[in-house]
């Protein structure tokens, strides 16, 4: 689509692919119906910049078709509009976190996964799993929802909140898979780090990476869903393969997020990594500006929903459900 192409435009193509053929009076018509302040000349208009953009043409006497690229053109569109409304959600949501890691009380971002209640004892030796790892502790809401069970966790991206109620610029611009290892020595690692374990496990290094205006929930559930992660292989004691997003802080305030961080993680699970750019570790980009600090999460909420996913109980889920009261969530460990 043109670089000044609006929304009308888009629903214009919209509105081809669920009535092709149409022809402009009728199209006319749909977006009178829908809102839109439109003469039928300026839709003929539109339509013949379409056709020279190679997104449609006429179909013999029946009015407009839409072409192959056109089509392309509109799924793009349907994309950027799924990721533009997750974008929002997730700024949304970590505006109004309010935990604080020290009282361990306020409200987190969960994850949730719909899993059937005749499935919940292979649910509960999951979570056991996942609680006795050092990914754990495992805080969780597990409720009826009719013939399923709906278990709730907190998400990697609650970090975000809590930073930014202190004041730390954070938002997530890198997303991906890395590789982690539960229980790693200085020695195993590909950089050096004298206390390996100390944010959950070690993070070794990003082994996909998505950036910039894609690093979005929905693509969590995407890796989720195509199953790239394999926590399992961590549990038992490999190397296993996390969904972890990444951020850059101002290094002026590295020791106040790494006290918020640590704090979090020890009463959320999950693991951390947390780097000063002169230091070596897991960057997805390489190593931040000087000015930067690098930290990557990967939560309890994601890690739970992915493993449900790989032992094949889910049901359905969604890795950026909505806000819930810390209280709300208890230990699987009791």
């Amino acid at each position: 689509m043109p670089p000044d192409a609006n929304r009308r435009t888009y629903d214009i193509l919209r509105l081809l692919a669920d009535h092709e053929p149409i022809g402009s009076v009728h199209l006319t018509d749909h977006l009178q119906e829908r809102g839109y302040s439109i003469t039928e000349r300026t839709v003929r208009l539109i339509l013949s910049d379409l056709d020279d953009d190679g997104l449609t043409e006429k179909a013999g006497g029946k009015g407009r078709r839409l072409t192959r690229a056109g089509r392309a053109e509109l799924e793009r569109g349907r994309v950027s509009g799924r990721t533009q409304h997750v974008r929002e959600r997730l700024s949304e949501l970590t505006s109004r976190v309010t935990y604080d890691p020290t009282s361990d009380t306020g409200t987190v971002v969960v994850g949730t996964v719909r899993v059937p209640s005749d499935e919940r004892a292979a649910l509960d030796r999951l979570l056991d799993d996942i609680d006795g790892s050092p990914l754990g502790p495992a805080v969780v809401a597990i409720e009826e929802r009719g013939s399923h069970l709906e278990l709730s966790a907190p998400s990697s991206v609650t970090v975000d909140g809590v930073l930014l109620s202190h004041g730390i610029d954070s938002h997530p611009d890198t997303l991906g898979l890395v590789e982690y290892e539960a229980d790693p020595t200085p020695e195993s690692l590909p950089y050096d780090d004298d206390t390996p374990a100390a944010g959950g496990g070690a993070i070794r290094r990003f082994t996909d990476v998505v950036g910039d205006e894609r690093a979005t929930l929905d693509l969590v559930s995407l890796l989720i869903g195509a199953g790239r992660t394999d926590v399992a292989a961590a549990l038992s004691g490999g190397t296993g393969l996390l969904v972890a997003d990444n951020r850059e802080i101002p290094l002026a305030r590295y020791e106040t997020a790494d006290e918020l961080v640590v704090g979090m993680r020890n009463r959320l699970g999950g693991v951390f990594d947390l780097r000063r750019p002169r230091e070596s570790g897991p960057f997805p980009w390489g190593q931040p500006g000087w000015t930067f600090a690098s930290l990557t999460y990967a939560g309890i909420g994601e890690c739970v929903i992915a493993r449900c996913v790989e032992s094949g109980i889910a049901a359905e889920w969604e890795t950026l459900a909505g806000l819930r009261r810390r209280a709300e969530l208890s230990p699987v460990g009791g």
